[in-house]
């Protein structure tokens, strides 16, 4: 079936029609009090949270972790929240974002907190050794990350799993997800484009590592440097840690735990040393793209977020972070590369452009696993299914950027 193309992108701080809409109709309903602005604080979110779990609401918050993450997280989202609010010039519609967003990873916090309670062993389920696609946002990794998910031997994270990651009955997870999905292209038209997503569909891991108040999902839609900053210096065990809690119990809860799980979030790269420490039986396949080519792309993802919610974008200011971005995940990744004995592939973007088939094959045979036809098979379903794919328009829309300057 077709699918319909999104409308023209005019410039890389564009909004959608139903954004500038749902923003004016915000600011005027508190202003005019038809409507309480949502309270974008710690203790107004963990209150909200916590009230149905009542005089358990403790034991809830430290359900499955230890001291250390329980106080890690309570300093994150103090500190998140003092960085939006002093530094990201929200939007009425951003401010409304921000507490969707952070009321739902609270809530989410102590819900897997009362089930680990319940069920400590799903926190604790064995995984098969994971591949983990390291490598830049807009370098490949996707291509890669759904063309390995495609072999019936592995496994992968949906995106229903990924946002809604409570274990929920009878697949409410995957309908509440495609309406996320609905609401959230009508708001910006050119999501899809960018990073096409599906409820059911491979999906990365970036909101585990979210959930845990990690930097990378907040600082590509708010300016919030001085929490970018702190959470680049601070350790991220109590992140991975959690992370790992959610995927465990993802993969019990699915039954898929006996299959090598195809990870990847490009903050990985941030963060490797740390996730190799947490899975050191894992194979790497790491992605490789023209410096400017992953810089443009980043800046468009990034600035197509930030504008939503936010009427005061600077695009220099964009680019300069994601330039720091680059140039430390390159050196990071090369530190805990550096010392790395287990299985690698290195795929370059060009190089799976010309020859995807060439590729996969070199990387199976790099990571020592059995490429199979019927592997093959599924892989080139998901190519010829992409061919009609949303992500051609951002290609388009980031030529005609270059052309306009």
């Amino acid at each position: 079936m077709a699918t319909r193309s999104p409308p023209p992108r005019p410039h890389l701080l564009a909004r959608g029609p139903l954004a500038n809409r749902a923003n004016a109709f915000l600011g005027q309903a508190w202003e005019r009090g038809w409507l309480p602005p949502p309270a974008l604080d710690p203790e107004a979110l963990w209150a909200l949270a916590a009230k149905p779990y009542g005089a358990r609401a403790e034991a809830v918050e430290h359900g499955g972790r230890s001291e250390e993450d329980v106080a890690d997280f309570r300093e994150r989202l103090k500190r998140l929240i003092t960085a939006a609010l002093a530094e990201a010039d929200l939007n009425p519609l951003g401010r409304a974002m921000a507490w969707g967003q952070l009321s739902r990873v609270v809530k989410n916090r102590l819900a897997f907190g009362a089930l680990w309670l319940e069920r400590p062993g799903l926190a604790e389920t064995p995984l098969a050794p994971p591949i983990i696609v390291i490598g830049h946002m807009r370098s490949g990794t996707t291509r890669i990350h759904t063309l390995l998910a495609a072999d019936p031997a592995h496994s992968h994270t949906r995106y229903c799993d990924a946002y809604h990651p409570v274990p929920a009955k009878l697949g409410m997870n995957r309908v509440k997800a495609a309406m996320e999905l609905a609401m959230l292209g009508r708001l910006n038209p050119w999501l899809q484009s960018i990073h096409p997503m599906a409820a059911g569909a491979v999906e990365e891991e970036l909101a585990w590592i979210s959930a845990a108040l990690h930097h990378s999902i907040y600082e590509s839609q708010w300016h919030i440097p001085s929490y970018s900053a702190w959470s680049e210096a601070r350790g991220s065990l109590p992140i991975y840690r959690e992370m790992a809690r959610i995927l465990r119990t993802d993969a019990a809860h699915r039954g898929i735990a006996d299959r090598p799980r195809v990870m990847k979030v490009p903050a990985f790269a941030e963060d490797l040393p740390t996730l190799l420490a947490l899975f050191p039986d894992a194979r790497l396949v790491i992605a490789k793209r023209a410096h400017a080519e992953v810089l443009k792309s980043a800046v468009s993802l990034a600035a197509n977020q930030m504008a939503m919610q936010s009427d005061a974008c600077d695009l220099a200011r964009i680019e300069a972070r994601w330039e720091h971005k680059i140039a430390l995940r390159e050196a990071r990744m090369a530190m805990a590369l550096d010392g790395w004995q287990g299985p690698v592939a290195r795929l370059d973007f060009d190089e799976i452009n010309a020859d995807w088939e060439g590729a996969i094959a070199r990387c199976y045979a790099a990571l020592d696993l059995d490429l199979t036809g019927e592997a093959l098979l599924a892989m080139r379903r998901v190519m010829a299914a992409s061919e009609a794919g949303h992500h051609h328009a951002h290609r388009e829309q980031l030529a005609r950027f270059a052309e306009a300057k």
